[in-house]
């Protein structure tokens, strides 16, 4: 096998599995662990997959972004503390948007004992306040994405447009400080930004890996938040990087 075929096998390995580890996978394609951290440095080059201590996990891109079960496996520890210190900031809202995501569904959870009225394109979410008697759920209409199992395009963008909305729990695939918030798919990007221009505040739910990545469409400024809630993984300097842009950074 070529150089460029097992690197597009070990691509196909990494996005389908999650992540991939340099001595099993060097097993499993019969050539060198040094190949395999050559082909591995070649990906990384090409931000189309990330390295991590022993192995490699995939960076999404306008040609692949994960699923919820993915999702539903990665910094699972981490987004469950996200996700409970984001539902203390809700602050006595009466309105929340819950954006579409695994961390988002988590907070969803947390807010279900609340009197509270919940819009949200995320059916994860609204499965989650499902049986709740204190809240409300309006889903959003629209175009249903299967990977992440939320509603987009003109529909959702029409019913957002007529609300206002005193709190927004927005998820995103990436963050940097010079691009902003950064999602691969634009009808994604234009629910997010739709969500955050109708509300009267917006928390950012963001696990540490997603710091330092770019996507494929911006849908927001890092100073359009108020409040970044990310894990204690998260180096101090560099939350005080996105501090000095405006939101305040929670490390859970």
């Amino acid at each position: 096998m070529d150089s460029e075929s097992r690197q597009s096998q070990i691509l196909e390995f990494t996005r389908a599995r999650g992540r991939v580890e340099v001595v099993p996978l060097a097993d499993e394609l019969g050539v060198a662990t040094e190949t395999i951290r050559r082909d591995l440095k070649v990906l990384a080059s090409r931000r189309l997959v990330k390295r991590v201590h022993g192995g490699a996990v995939p960076l999404e891109s306008a040609a692949f972004e994960s699923g919820v079960e993915y999702r539903s496996r990665v910094d699972l520890a981490q987004k469950h503390r996200i996700a409970g210190a984001a539902a203390d900031l809700l602050h006595g809202a009466e309105t929340a948007y819950i954006d579409e995501g695994f961390t988002p569904r988590l907070v969803a959870e947390r807010l279900a004992d609340r009197e509270l009225t919940v819009v949200t394109s995320s059916l994860l979410a609204a499965e989650a306040l499902a049986d709740s008697d204190s809240v409300t759920v309006l889903l959003l209409g629209g175009r249903m994405r299967g990977r992440t199992l939320a509603t987009v395009d003109h529909w959702a963008l029409d019913m957002l447009h007529d609300l206002v909305i005193d709190v927004a729990y927005i998820g995103t695939n990436g963050i940097t400080t010079d691009d902003g918030l950064t999602t691969p798919d634009p009808a994604v990007a234009a629910v997010k930004h739709a969500a955050i221009r109708r509300s009267r505040r917006s928390v950012l739910l963001a696990a540490h890996s997603k710091f330092g990545i770019t996507n494929f469409c911006r849908f927001a400024e890092v100073a359009d938040f108020e409040t970044i809630v990310t894990g204690t993984e998260l180096p101090s300097a560099q939350a005080r990087e996105f501090e000095a842009l405006g939101p305040k950074v929670v490390r859970a």
